[in-house]
């Protein structure tokens, strides 16, 4: 894999640690509820839901980490795919604000990948 496929794998992972520090540990601080836009109170009301989802961010930051160091074509590109149906799914759900932070780095990184 080529050095700027492996680098934008690798931003991708690193979105997904800075997604699950957001939602696990500065969800309810002010800095978490102004990424998110959130008052106190629906912080605090969503703060369980909001960890899960951090969780689960984690879980895909690990599998592309794992793809780039065992150098696993085939496990690199599932997380990545993984992260692009995430990201398609939030940009439908929630705000369209997810396809361009989550899901385009990934389409790029997976386009790369697959051309190196």
């Amino acid at each position: 894999m080529n050095s700027l496929a492996a680098g934008l794998v690798g931003l991708v992972a690193a979105l997904h640690l800075y997604f699950l520090v957001l939602e696990m540990l500065l969800w309810t601080k002010p800095y978490g509820r102004r990424v998110f836009g959130l008052t106190v109170e629906k912080a605090e009301m969503t703060k369980t839901l909001a960890m899960n989802q951090g969780l689960y961010n984690g879980f895909l930051a690990a599998g592309l980490i794992w793809g780039l160091v065992s150098g696993d074509f085939a496990v690199k590109n599932f997380f990545l795919i993984c992260v692009i149906v995430a990201g398609v799914f939030g940009a439908l759900t929630v705000s369209r604000k997810i396809l361009w932070v989550q899901a385009l780095p990934a389409v790029l990184a997976l386009a790369l990948s697959a051309a190196a």
